[in-house]
Formats: C-alpha cells, sequence, structure tokens
C-alpha cells in the first residue's frame, strides 16, 4: 500500500472513529442513561442522550434548542406502544426523527423535519420510542428502517437487552 493509501486510510478510520461510528464485530456496547446506541447492517452509532419519558419532557422536546452537537439527541420513551406524531413548533434545528416498537426495532424514519414546520409527522402505529437527532445524520451514517436501538428503558422485550 502506498503513501496516499495508507494516510487515507488512516483518515477514514480517524473520521469514522470520531463519529462514534464503528464496525459490529467489534462494537462492544455500554448501556447508561444518557447514551442510545443504533446498530444494522452500517455498524454502530452512540448517540449522547436526554431522555423525555414523561408527558412534561415529551411536550417540551427540542423546542427552542439553537444547535445540538453532531453525536447528540432526545430520546422520547412511552409507557407502551402507542400510534405518535410529532411536529417541529418552536423547534429551531432539522431533525431526523427514528420511529421504533417496543423492541427498539426502528420501523420508520422520518429524515430533515423542517424546523418551525407544524405539519404533523405521523411515526406509526404501535411506536414505543422516538430518537431525535441532527437532520440527515440517519442518512450519512446508513441507518435504516430495521436497524435496533438499545437503551436501558427498553428492558428485557428489547430486540438487544442492556447487558
Amino acid at each position: 500500500m502506498g503513501k496516499r493509501n495508507t494516510t487515507l486510510s488512516s483518515f477514514i478510520a480517524a473520521t469514522v472513529t470520531v463519529l462514534g461510528f464503528t464496525h459490529p464485530v467489534s462494537a462492544q456496547v455500554s448501556c447508561r442513561d444518557d447514551l442510545v446506541t443504533v446498530s444494522g447492517d452500517f455498524g454502530v452509532a452512540r448517540f449522547t442522550v436526554q431522555v423525555a419519558d414523561d408527558y412534561e419532557e415529551r411536550a417540551q422536546g427540542l423546542m427552542n434548542v439553537p444547535s445540538m452537537p453532531t453525536l447528540s439527541g432526545m430520546l422520547f420513551v412511552y409507557e407502551h406502544p402507542q400510534q405518535t406524531a410529532f411536529w417541529m413548533r418552536n423547534t429551531l434545528i432539522s431533525l431526523d426523527m427514528l420511529f421504533a416498537d417496543e423492541t427498539g426495532t426502528i420501523t420508520r424514519i422520518h429524515d430533515k423535519a423542517i424546523p418551525l414546520d407544524e405539519t404533523p409527522i405521523p411515526g406509526g402505529d404501535d411506536i414505543q420510542y422516538v430518537l431525535e437527532i441532527n437532520g440527515g445524520l440517519a442518512a450519512r451514517l446508513g441507518i435504516e428502517e430495521g436497524d435496533v436501538m438499545q437503551h436501558p428503558s427498553m428492558g428485557e422485550s428489547a430486540a438487544k437487552p442492556c447487558q
């Protein structure tokens, strides 16, 4: 391998590390209340999150937040699977919304929700978790429907329960 290829490989490895993205074979998942792990064919991504698990926190969401670090987000946790819909009222940043069922399996992704738009964004039926991350990030990382979230709030019904 020439010097250029070695430099490119080093750059790619550094970029992957900075993004918090690793290959599934080498991924050791730690379960913490402030961390959501998403895994799939693309590998593993880890997001530092705030958890919104009661009515008031879910109603506030990310409203009036002027910016958010790249690998951060908010995890909405519902008591049981239900029909969900979101909107972007008073939300200043574009968001991707990853809707997941009771097992943490992502069933729908709404990408690049428009700031301040009051159009309802349906998540579907039987949704128990919604992860909001920066707009466009799910596509950049390769996250797709069918990928799986992991978080302590998902308990034993999770497709990938915490250890």
